[in-house]
């Protein structure tokens, strides 16, 4: 009852702070880019509150549950790419006038084709980054409270549809503003009070991992998706009414919303591809993707991703067009760092405290849930229901304030670069782009949210990384370069996703490299790029171009004299 209360102000604040925006909501830039008036504190604020999503608030705590501590590197790329985007892209974008990125294409190379490539990507890049906001809005609020899981997809989508299509990027400003503090302090606050409630022993205990190999105490697992279990040790655990269900060694497939607990003392079993917590593996402080055994392979395959993908993800790179000139798009990046930099301290404490305190997790296929989890594993009473209503808050704060970004820029794509239209247009996209969204995370509970949102980072580093910044640095790239890259990229980050989700199973190197493709696709994307235009001819016009992009504004002070 209290995490739907707290859903409920989350969401309630959410309209009403959405509707300051719907007052100076006259035309199509009022609605992308909030008429370039946002101040860069705000601006910091706002793209803070936008970029840390579901992967950041419960999946990295959660991937270092199920992962183990390799999965800090996550947060690492998250926020180094915003250096890279404040040296190489902030400023420039913003000079470029452009309201979209498929806008910023055709400016830059006068290519209605690349500009139409462009809004499909954006497309793509949206529906992975948003289906898993969703996705986990409905686990975690059937985590807490017992509601069926498309109850909270539902209350997500509405609530940020709505907020859209009345405000704009006006609306989304000021919600994603608060919303970062908000999540700020619903993220701190109950941290710190999980590190000194839980005591000494367990404080060692999650700087000291122990393998997880038996259960200490009975212990119920809710399996929210299907899952095969790998049972080493015979053992009888019993179902949700109390009937015994004998699992003999071997394997064995879980059902989703089936309940089983374990007896104390029995072996835990296994789950392939999965580290067990707090195993050597588990401890080890690299990534080692799909158990493949090279992890110093995986955590750079999962850095290039996330480095180069900051500089191309199109709801982040939109935030830069709202800033009054480029300077002040250039301090809204560097405030930004310092804002991400304060939050991501704090993913760690969560997901060492999670191996301690519910290591079951890691069986049930919604490690996710860790976070909002651990405060009724500290204190049964009402403080621990308040501390999980409080994150639970938080959380859904996350899955608002990106949507709300995300979903802008794939209406935007929609009716403003494939079929250009009116704010009337704008506003009914973004309602059908809400309702599809919708239906695709109904059908996602059993994807990772960290894992989708990585291979949008894998999609906009292998495509709008090398055009934004060849574009931006190099008078050469031409249109057809540009276009041949950005199609290459797309198609080799494509189909590597594709074959990982619906191709056989690989190991080793190949294994890595089909999952996270970003240490391959990138350069081949950069290196198209150069080869094709390396053999065309450059335009006149392009030196001007890139040399727009780089020569600061008038003053103000000076524009009024």
């Amino acid at each position: 009852m209290f995490a739907l209360l707290a859903v409920a102000v989350v969401v309630l604040l959410t309209l009403l702070i959405g509707l300051r925006g719907v007052a100076a909501m006259r035309t199509t830039s009022d609605f992308l880019v909030a008429s370039r008036q946002v101040s860069p504190l705000v601006n910091a604020a706002a793209v803070s509150g936008e970029y840390l999503s579901a992967a950041s608030f419960l999946g990295v705590a959660g991937l270092m549950l199920s992962n183990g501590v390799g999965a800090l590197w996550y947060p690492v790329g998250f926020t180094a790419g915003y250096v890279a985007m404040l040296v190489l892209v902030a400023a420039p974008m913003r000079r470029s006038g452009a309201l979209t990125v498929p806008d910023f294409a055709e400016a830059r190379f006068a290519s209605p084709e690349l500009r139409r490539l462009a809004a499909v990507v954006v497309l793509i890049i949206g529906g992975l980054y948003l289906v898993p906001q969703f996705r986990t809005a409905g686990l975690v609020l059937s985590v807490v409270s017992g509601t069926p899981y498309w109850v909270g997809v539902v209350i997500a989508g509405t609530a940020v549809s709505v907020t859209l299509a009345l405000g704009g990027m006006r609306a989304a400003t000021y919600v994603q503003a608060f919303q970062f503090c908000l999540k700020l302090l619903l993220f701190v606050i109950p941290a710190v009070w999980l590190v000194l409630q839980v005591g000494p022993a367990v404080r060692h205990e999650a700087l000291h991992p122990v393998q997880f190999t038996h259960f200490a105490e009975d212990t119920p697992v809710t399996f929210r998706v299907a899952v095969d279990l790998d049972v080493t040790e015979p053992v009888t655990a019993r179902d949700a009414e109390g009937r015994p269900v004998p699992l003999p060694p071997g394997a064995h497939e879980i059902e989703a919303g089936r309940t089983l607990t374990f007896p104390a003392g029995a072996a835990v079993p296994e789950i392939d591809g999965m580290d067990v917590p707090g195993g050597p593996d588990w401890r080890r402080p690299l990534l080692d993707l799909e158990n493949a055994g090279h992890p110093l392979l995986g955590t750079w395959a999962v850095l290039v991703a996330t480095m180069f993908g900051t500089m191309g993800l199109p709801h982040v790179i939109v935030r830069f067009h709202t800033s009054p000139d480029g300077r002040a798009a250039r301090r809204a990046a560097a405030i930004t760092v310092l804002l991400l930099g304060s939050f991501y301290l704090f993913p760690g404490i969560y997901g060492a405290l999670g191996r301690v305190l519910v290591p079951q997790l890691y069986l049930s296929g919604v490690t996710d849930s860790v976070v909002v989890g651990l405060p009724a594993q500290v204190d049964t009473g009402w403080v621990g229901t308040v501390f999980t209503s409080l994150l639970t808050g938080g959380a859904f704060a996350a899955f608002l304030a990106t949507s709300l970004g995300l979903l802008l820029v794939v209406s935007g794509a929609i009716s403003h670069d494939l079929t250009p239209g009116g704010l009337g247009q704008l506003r009914w996209t973004v309602l059908g782009a809400a309702a599809v969204v919708v239906l695709l995370a109904l059908q996602a509970a059993h994807l990772s949210a960290g894992v989708l949102v990585t291979w949008g980072f894998t999609v906009a580093a292998a495509t709008f990384c090398p055009l934004l910044v060849l574009g931006i640095w190099w008078p050469r790239l031409t249109r057809t370069g540009a276009l041949w890259g950005v199609l290459v990229g797309l198609t080799a980050t494509s189909g590597a996703i594709g074959a990982t989700l619906f191709g056989p199973q690989l190991d080793g190197v190949p294994a890595i490299l089909l999952a996270q493709p970003a240490p391959w696709a990138v350069p081949l994307s950069f290196a198209t790029m150069i080869a094709v235009s390396l053999r065309g001819k450059t335009p006149t016009w392009a030196e001007t171009a890139v040399l727009r992009l780089h020569l600061d504004e008038p003053s103000r002070s000076r524009t009024r004299c």
